[in-house]
């Protein structure tokens, strides 16, 4: 094995389904109005992925976008990690779904549930297999079909989220540059303040369930809300801490694509200028473990982003999970005899 001391992201890919939902036909939906909801939410338009789309589709094609991007072979990975809270079956994983549909015939693959931080928590993951040499490869997604479990009569959640895929390929980068720093963690107290009630082995499916419209997200907002604004701001500076930096270098803050008023909470405390924040919500609204790596794709593509930028990338999510990342931008693999 061959340890690599940095690690960092080769490439990217996202990918939103076609139908836009708008405001104005939410309004016909529910007791809501657009005034209302991009008042509270920032939120204009979401994605909605059509019946025929489970979050495997979505995520495929994020993966395609990344490995192009990073001009490596689905043969070459080693390792795949879906992030998700709305996987095509619980089992088998959507990560082995993904992993034949790529032809990713040597990679390992496993789903991971950490909600709106699962991107973070799956390349804090994966980014371990690379650093310590098992691994030289990894594909990490993060991929929601939140239309699927949204309760469409709900007038307080169903604003709120979309549908989309968003993926990084990690592999070595040259030495300073990739991963910097990791900020996770995660209260479990405060779990029932978001959650899906039923569907698994607590409440599996029935009759009862599925009259008491158990198979929906559940949401107490305010709550959520007050934690949020906490812990954006609290996980990204310890992620700069640990980073050695400061507040004043960081080029672009990547955050969860939640709530506008989240957002602005953190970019405050983190006293930065607006043009340094990538904000999609309005067009996305929550995309719960892709909004991450959507955004980050989107200005990867707009060539925003520059060789040596410092990124800080943080979320937040149900569990209750957060998470916060500290990277220097390298789109450079780190040139091994051994590459192939």
């Amino acid at each position: 094995m061959h340890r690599n001391s940095s690690v960092g992201i080769l490439g990217t890919g996202s990918y939103v389904p076609e139908k836009i939902l708008t405001n104005k036909e939410l309004e016909t939906m529910v007791d809501t109005s657009d005034e209302w909801i991009v008042s509270r939410t920032g939120i204009c338009e979401r994605r909605i992925s059509s019946e025929q789309e489970a979050s495997s589709d979505l995520a495929l094609y994020a993966a395609e976008k990344a490995l192009e991007a990073a001009g490596i072979r689905a043969d070459q990975l080693d390792l795949i990690i879906v992030a998700t809270v709305t996987p095509d079956t619980s089992f088998p994983s959507t990560a082995n779904i993904i992993q034949d549909r790529l032809g990713a015939k040597k990679a390992a693959s496993f789903d991971l549930a950490a909600a709106c931080s699962g991107f973070l928590y799956g390349i804090a993951t994966a980014s371990q297999f690379i650093e310590n040499g098992l691994y030289r490869y990894a594909l990490v997604i993060g991929v929601e079909c939140l239309s699927k479990i949204v309760d469409w009569t709900d007038r307080n959640t169903c604003v709120l989220f979309g549908d989309g895929a968003g993926a990084a390929v990690l592999g070595p980068v040259e030495e300073g540059f990739g991963f910097l720093s990791f900020d996770l963690g995660s209260d479990g107290a405060g779990g029932d303040l978001l959650k899906l009630p039923a569907g698994g082995s607590r409440l599996p499916a029935s009759e009862q369930t599925i009259a008491d419209r158990l198979h929906y997200v559940y949401m107490s907002g305010g709550d959520v809300f007050k934690f949020a604004v906490r812990v954006m701001g609290s996980s990204a500076e310890a992620a700069l801490e640990k980073a050695g930096m400061k507040k004043e270098e960081i080029d672009f803050l990547v955050p969860h694509q939640a709530n506008l008023r989240i957002i602005d909470a953190a970019v405050k405390r983190l006293g930065l200028s607006i043009d340094k924040v990538v904000v999609n919500l309005d067009r996305y609204g929550n995309m719960s473990a892709a909004s991450i790596p959507v955004a980050l794709d989107e200005v990867v593509r707009q060539g925003r982003i520059k060789q040596g930028d410092r990124l800080v990338l943080v979320g937040f999510g149900g569990g209750l999970t957060w998470g916060a990342c500290v990277l220097r931008w390298s789109m450079k693999e780190k040139e091994q005899l051994n590459h192939g």
